[in-house]
């Protein structure tokens, strides 16, 4: 008897064990044609391009038959018994409520633009798209969980495939719209979009079929789903780096000489052993044009946002948190920073062009823009600051209150330091925005009339000391002055390539703003993390 038991508990698990394998399979088809998707989206290899045996349009298809067909199988094969799972009731009704959404968008795309069920209103596919749409969830919602994962996923996975392989949309496909638009899709957009989407339905249901369904199915079939998302968010961020990366180097790095003397006086001391000519010099008669006054410009720009927004910000959210009590007035204070925070750049722009322009001599000026900029900044400053301080422990001001010490003593030498990573975070975020904007450099810094200026604004060497009020200026603050941003959207405006400034490239100018973003969130994330470590010391 019991060696009976042995052996019945022997084949479950060698069908178990295979089961889990075919899951493991499936997945990985789901996750190749998932990466597929995005190669072909991105045009590293062109999907009416051969891929190996045959081209990359056609592993499509045939990746999803072969997807489809095993999700199928896998969930046949839990409702049969042949392999031990532990199914829920239903896949849930948020599940059927997504496969019917998915059920709607393809009958309705399929009946009015395919088989041209639009009528006299273009409305005749509605009903049949709705029939269709509640039909798709009832299929996936009634049954039990491992039939509803699998059999509209693998069912959509395989007609697609079928569509694709059989040519019904072919490499030379395309989808055009009707109406005055005329907006064209063609296959090479379309159909690594549709892998895209499939791949993560396979992936899906193949990893709750894996997991044995139920709740740990639902727990693995969701983190893979989360995974795969974020990872085509980060494979986005890097195709979009190293495209601008490709196409901008090579203007960056023209002219490009190293040796003793060759480049530009630093401080009128002594000369730079290297000359970049497009980051290192302005606009001029001769030789290649360079952008160095727009770089200065706005770095000048962040520097005076950043000294406007970080000490009130961080004194207002010191106030809110740890002197004014919780009422409306602090809740008004929330929702006016709120509010500021998602408030358009174009309209700080504005309000700096009717408010500021008007007391600095009614001209365009640095000291405007760093208004302007700052002011943008401050919501996010007080908001992140806000947040920092109230997560610091009550018990750290219990225990500095216990030794005799005053409530500012307490916020100076140990809330503010513990949250100053926090505000750290803040201000990287809040420069990342402001380093970025156009809108309000056009209107109150940079000058129409000269968008490529040959010199910099000399802040440092500007200032001035008077016996008589305001004792202290800077005239240097009150000139018009470039900025990376403005300058490339005046390239852009002006025809790429074309004009009297044609040598200035708006891809090296893209890099370079983009290097000199990045350089802020460096500095501020190496600030952060100082103050992180001192806080464990």
């Amino acid at each position: 008897m019991s060696s009976i038991t042995d052996t019945e508990t022997e084949l479950v698990r060698e069908d178990s064990t295979l089961a889990e394998g075919a899951a493991a399979a499936t997945t990985g088809v789901g996750v190749l044609l998932f990466v597929l998707g995005w190669v072909g989206l991105f045009e590293v290899v062109q999907p009416a391009n051969p891929l190996g045996p045959a081209l990359l349009h056609d592993w499509y298809g045939l990746l999803m038959l072969l997807g489809g067909g095993a999700v199928v199988a896998l969930g046949v094969a839990s409702r049969l018994g042949y392999t031990a799972t532990e199914p829920s009731a239903s896949a849930g009704v948020t599940t059927g409520i997504a496969f019917g959404l998915i059920g709607f968008t393809a009958f309705g795309l399929t009946l009015s633009q395919t088989v041209g069920l639009n009528g006299p209103l273009g409305l005749f596919w509605i009903v049949p798209s709705i029939v269709g749409a509640v039909g798709t969830f009832a299929a996936t919602a009634l049954p039990r969980e491992d039939l509803g994962s699998t059999l509209t996923t693998g069912t959509l996975a395989v007609v697609v495939g079928a569509v694709v392989v059989t040519g019904v949309i072919g490499p030379q496909w395309e989808w055009v719209l009707g109406g005055d638009w005329e907006p064209t899709f063609p296959a090479g957009v379309v159909v690594p979009g549709l892998s895209i989407v499939v791949g993560l339905l396979i992936t899906w249901a193949a990893a709750k079929a894996r997991a044995g369904f139920g709740a740990r199915g639902r727990q693995d079939g969701a983190f893979l789903l989360a995974s795969l998302n974020a990872m085509a968010m980060i494979a986005v961020l890097i195709v979009l780096i190293g495209f601008i990366v490709l196409r901008g180097a090579d203007g960056v790095v023209r002219g490009l000489e190293v040796g003793l003397g060759v480049g530009p006086q630093l401080f009128g001391l002594f000369a730079l052993p290297i000359d970049v000519p497009f980051v290192m010099r302005g606009v001029g008669l001769r030789g290649i044009n360079g952008i160095l006054p727009a770089i200065i410009g706005t770095i000048w720009l962040v520097i005076g946002a950043m000294l406007l927004s970080v000490p009130i910000g961080v004194g207002s959210a010191v106030f809110l948190t740890e002197y004014a009590e919780r009422g409306r007035f602090t809740q008004l204070v929330e929702t006016a920073t709120n509010g500021l925070w998602s408030t358009p750049s174009i309209v700080y722009g504005l309000f700096g062009l009717a408010f500021f322009i008007p007391r600095f001599g009614n001209k365009q000026s640095l000291l405007a823009g760093q208004l302007v900029l700052g002011f943008m900044m401050l919501p996010l400053v007080i908001i992140t600051a806000r947040e920092s301080l109230k997560s610091v422990p009550d018990a750290y001001r219990d225990a500095s209150a216990a030794l005799g010490v005053t409530q500012w003593q307490t916020i100076r030498s140990v809330v503010l330091p513990a949250a100053l990573p926090g505000v750290a975070t803040g201000v990287i975020l809040g420069v990342g925005r402001i380093a970025g904007e156009t809108a309000p450099i056009l209107l109150v810094t940079s000058s129409t009339k000269s968008p490529f200026p040959q010199t910099y604004p000399r802040v440092l060497q500007g200032f001035q000391f008077t016996a008589s009020p305001p004792f202290i200026s800077n005239p240097a603050l009150l000139e018009a002055s470039s900025a990376l941003p403005y300058q490339l959207f005046a390239l852009i405006t002006a025809g790429v390539g074309a004009g009297p400034n044609a040598r200035i490239d708006p891809w090296a100018t893209a890099l370079v703003l983009l290097m000199v973003v990045l350089s802020f969130y460096a500095i501020g994330i190496v600030t952060r993390n100082y103050f992180r470590r001192q806080l464990r010391a």
